[in-house]
């Protein structure tokens, strides 16, 4: 991996960030990992990252040739966790990878991705169950929110410190409000980070008045009524984007902004509505739920009492439910609530957003007994991890041995899968570089056009020489062709979604100035009953045979230079 044009500065004894010049920067995303008083050995630093992008590659190529048929199983990532030095080098890699000019190596993006996704979710799992192990006046609830939002958008760039930085700046809004409501308001003096608190009903309902018109009329923040339903509204990072949310991600961030300015407002978990409370009563005396006024930050930052939250909802609650929760208990409601959307999401079969509330429940919960029952079947359901799906069931059988008989049916099943496994006959791989194969002219990955029929495909698969049998041969004509069935044929999806299988003589390359071909071409493996499809017997065109020796279908390169699959040796 060359430098490129990078000019570096790279002192012989170490320097401070600022006395080290980058021009441009080789690796731009790794210098917010520095701090201008950092006292840092380029030359070596930079010795440790050009090492780490190496393995990364290594170990990407190597993803490619031994998963390009099944899952990445739990294990398959063993090799990234025994990795030495810096992790931040080895994901900076990956994004680079990922972040390569155009539909150029797209087999190295789609594993590059899978690696990242994993790395990143394991290292914010940790971080949370870190997290949780906090005291309970920990209370850092955009903290919490924000390990959510990052576990579900792992390839995102989403830290702790951005977000605080944008609430940062709506708090400069509200500090400007307030000035002209109250120019000697204790709340402006104010340094960043300082947890004080101001006691006074009065000087609080200033603030509260400050930040529900910086928030709702001068930014516009306002509830998602239209989309209710959609995830991104849970997203921390997202509510701030879109400037609109669901009542518990407003309400966190409504909470953020008061305490900063010292109003301690209070979350209630508060049936089919998320609240925060507001204490009217005195210091030290005896409260109940009528000393305090309840504020719907999705509507407005409205102040409502006891009485009208019951009008909110619509029915009639205990006293019970008007009380204070932790962070636990917060990000358990926006884990449910994840859950509920994974569940009904009926678009993404690979139940992305199912898969990732799950595990973020279960790090908080993990005796769940219901919640790893689902996960054990949304892994048998989708084919993948069988291993992990045992453990998950001898997890529960400890728990809950009267789970036996839902426990007993997938364990038999599972096995199964595992047995089939262990019997599957590897894929053959076939080496473009052979001699005996120096007639194929076109690897797996091209866009190519038809000669006679115009259509475009891309190659997922091909073969020295027809291999399907004589009668077929006879039946399409084969011998008709120069060189009949003696040249490579080559597996192709078509725009239209059908599989063929063709002669390479009346094949001729993709143009790339027209375009590309359909999104959905590019990603998944190709079933087995799309493989088997028919198609009108022609010249150069046949029905595609069944088993294509590639299952897995990478997307497109150009003829010359590097193609998406090369590194499987075809």
């Amino acid at each position: 991996m060359g430098t490129g044009n990078a000019v570096f500065l790279l002192p012989r004894q170490g320097h401070g960030v600022s006395k080290c010049c980058f021009s441009p920067c080789r690796w731009p995303s790794l210098m917010k990992h520095y701090s201008p008083t950092d006292y840092v050995n380029w030359l070596e630093e930079y010795k440790v990252r050009q090492k780490a992008g190496l393995e990364a590659r290594k170990i990407v190529a190597s993803f490619s040739k031994r998963f390009f048929s099944e899952h990445v199983p739990c294990n398959g990532f063993s090799d990234i966790e025994n990795l030495e030095g810096p992790e931040i080098f080895f994901e900076d890699e990956l994004v680079c990878i990922l972040n390569m000019e155009g539909r150029k190596a797209l087999t190295w993006k789609y594993y590059a991705k899978k690696i990242l996704y994993y790395l990143r979710q394991q290292k914010i799992l940790n971080n949370l169950k870190a997290f949780l192990q906090q005291p309970d006046d920990y209370e850092s609830y955009l903290e919490g929110a924000v390990y959510i939002d990052q576990y579900c958008n792992p390839l995102s760039d989403i830290s702790l410190k951005d977000i605080q930085a944008q609430i940062d700046n709506i708090v400069e809004l509200v500090c400007k409000t307030l000035r002209g409501i109250n120019s000697r308001h204790p709340s402006l003096a104010f340094k960043a980070g300082e947890s004080a608190m101001i006691m006074e009903i009065e000087l609080q309902s200033q603030v509260l008045d400050a930040i529900n018109y910086v928030l709702y009329d001068q930014l516009k923040f306002k509830g998602n009524r239209m989309d209710y339903y959609n995830a991104l509204n849970l997203y921390m990072h997202q509510v701030l984007i879109r400037r609109t949310g669901i009542p518990i991600s407003m309400s966190l961030l409504y909470l953020t902004i008061a305490r900063q300015l010292g109003v301690p407002l209070e979350p209630v978990n508060f049936p089919s509505h998320f609240l925060l409370r507001w204490c009217q009563g005195a210091e030290g005396a005896t409260l109940d739920i009528f000393d305090y006024i309840y504020i719907d930050a999705f509507g407005k930052g409205k102040q409502l009492t006891v009485k009208e939250c019951e009008y909110l909802i619509g029915q009639h609650v205990t006293a019970a439910l008007y009380g204070v929760v932790n962070v636990k208990k917060v990000l358990q409601r926006m884990v449910g609530n994840l859950l509920s959307l994974g569940k009904r999401e009926g678009i993404d079969q690979s139940y992305q957003l199912l898969r990732d509330s799950l595990d973020l429940y279960l790090a908080m919960y993990p005796d769940q007994v219901q919640l790893l029952l689902l996960q054990a079947r949304l892994y048998f359901h989708l084919g993948i991890w069988p291993e992990k799906v045992l453990d998950i069931l001898q997890h529960i059988q400890t728990l809950d041995p009267g789970q036996h008989g839902a426990v007993g049916y997938l364990v038999q099943h599972t096995l199964e899968h595992i047995e089939r496994k262990k019997e599957e006959v590897g894929v053959e791989v076939k080496l473009r570089s052979h001699e005996k194969h120096r007639d194929v002219c076109y690897s797996i990955g091209l866009i190519m056009k038809h000669k006679r029929y115009g259509y475009n495909c891309v190659i997922y698969g091909w073969d020295p020489t027809c291999m399907m049998g004589h009668e077929w041969i006879r039946n399409m004509n084969v011998h008709s062709l120069p060189h009949g069935h003696h040249q490579p044929f080559y597996n192709v999806l078509v725009e239209d979604g059908s599989c063929r299988y063709a002669a390479q003589e009346p094949r001729l390359p993709w143009d790339t100035e027209q375009g590309g071909l359909p999104r959905q071409l590019f990603s998944g493996p190709v079933s087995k009953d799309r493989a088997s499809s028919g198609w009108s017997p022609g010249l150069g065109l046949w029905p595609a045979r069944k088993g294509p020796r590639r299952s897995r279908l990478v997307g497109r390169s150009h003829l010359k230079g590097f193609g998406p699959l090369r590194e499987l040796g075809v």
